[in-house]
């Protein structure tokens, strides 16, 4: 359970009065939805800049490398910080404090480890996803290092330092994409990207005054194994799903046919910005509520869900009006298989953000095992529905599956979440 301040004792971030708690409120989903718009905007940049350099099949290639990272990211996000966000938000300072080092700790080992098995594993690949799993293991320390400040920020209602953190990496990746386009490799472009999340995770240190113990993280993740484990099963069961799409949609189709579904994602980064700034930001506002007015959770968590739901339609509409010229402007070469993604691509994001409310809904109430059971379900939906669309339809069919797929995820989520909250009424959970 969640530590209680004691008498005199700092917490990070102080119960406002009443009348000042939705300003409290809208100020942390506004520092969440700036910080992911930094974010996300590096990273639109990033395979933008990647896909008009190198072409749909180099891109291929590098996007192979970015959904590896994405599942090394969530295996650290499932030992570190999700089980520090759900435990230790609005908690006292000294406890912040110490679970951020360990935190930290576990994620900055956990980079450490995988990291060398992309060493060992990049070599025996060859081509230029060899190259590029080398220099992804050489750089996963600093990246799984900075994502691991930014939950740690918002855990301690401190967004603006999260916000802050992102910002300078997009400064550094300037110097570092300019520097990797000369060199014209994908595995150059790794490396800067990589390289410029390294700066951002050394400053996060400045930030914080707080260093990473990673010899504690063998503690951390005892003292966090009844959460930490089931979200390592879930998280990697969500990241790994995408990455046996994407190697399975290689396989059978062909490479580029992984860059033609990462250029239509592509087209829905400002609107995945802000369903992803949500996200930094939703488990913790919603162990708050559940605290202070828990008959509203249910509430909230459909709030959430809906308007992200709604907003991903209207961005979808609006990407169909796009004309081919813009199109070919932003993506170059990539644009004319990616456009005819766009509306499954949509409706998918439309799904999996109303499903990003509930889950929020059953971090917060603790209920490990019923998101677990949830996500697994969504994960076997979305890879059976990806690879079985693409041997009968190719790209599109694909795409198409994957949307269905992850409408019907939502709603298992929805369902266990309804279960969840009658259970907390019972006092089950």
């Amino acid at each position: 359970m969640t530590p209680m301040p004691t008498e005199g004792e700092k917490t990070t971030t102080p119960a406002p009065p009443a009348g000042s708690a939705k300003r409290a409120l809208v100020g942390r989903l506004s520092w969440g939805l700036a910080d992911q718009a930094a974010s996300s905007m590096s990273n639109f940049a990033v395979g933008i800049y990647v896909a008009r350099s190198l072409g749909v099949t180099a891109f291929g290639v590098f996007s192979l490398a970015w959904v590896t990272y994405g599942v090394v990211l969530n295996i650290s996000r499932g030992l570190a910080t999700d089980p520090l966000v759900v435990r230790f938000s609005g908690v006292p300072e000294a406890s912040w404090r110490g679970a951020v080092a360990r935190s930290s700790g576990t994620a900055l080992g956990v980079g450490a480890v995988i990291g060398a098995a992309c060493l060992v594993v990049g070599p025996a690949l060859g081509g230029q996803v060899g190259p590029a799993f080398v220099c992804l293991g050489v750089m996963l320390p600093g990246l799984l290092l900075q994502d691991a400040w930014r939950f740690s920020f918002f855990a301690a209602g401190a967004g603006r330092k999260a916000f802050v953190n992102d910002v300078v990496w997009g400064v550094a990746l300037v110097p570092a994409m300019v520097v990797a386009a000369r060199v014209g490799s994908v595995a150059a472009f790794v490396l800067a990207w990589g390289a410029s999340a390294t700066v951002a995770a050394a400053y996060g240190y400045l930030q914080s005054g707080i260093r990473p113990r990673v010899a504690e993280a063998r503690g951390w993740l005892r003292e966090q194994r009844d959460l930490g484990y089931r979200y390592l099963v879930e998280n990697t069961c969500l990241s790994g799903a995408s990455q046996l799409r994407a190697y399975g949609l290689g396989a059978i189709v062909g490479v580029g046919a992984v860059g033609a579904v990462r250029g239509a994602e592509l087209l829905l980064g400002p609107f995945l910005a802000v369903l992803m700034g949500l996200s930094l930001v939703t488990v913790p506002e919603a162990a708050r509520v559940l605290r202070r007015t828990p008959h509203r959770l249910g509430a909230f968590c459909l709030l959430l869900g809906g308007g992200q739901a709604v907003g991903a339609l209207l961005w979808g509409g609006s990407l169909l009006l796009m004309p081919d010229r813009l199109g070919e402007l932003v993506l170059g070469g990539v644009w004319h298989t990616a456009a005819q993604l766009i509306l499954p691509v949509t409706l998918g994001v439309a799904g999996a953000g109303l499903g990003t409310g509930a889950a929020a809904g059953l971090r917060a109430l603790g209920a490990a095992r019923r998101s677990l059971r949830s996500q697994l379900f969504a994960s076997a939906c979305y890879v059976g529905g990806g690879l079985g669309g693409a041997a009968v339809a190719g790209t599109v069919g694909s795409a198409w599956c994957v949307a269905a797929a992850t409408v019907s995820g939502s709603a298992v989520w929805w369902l266990h979440l309804r279960s969840a909250l009658r259970e907390h009424r019972q006092g089950g959970v």
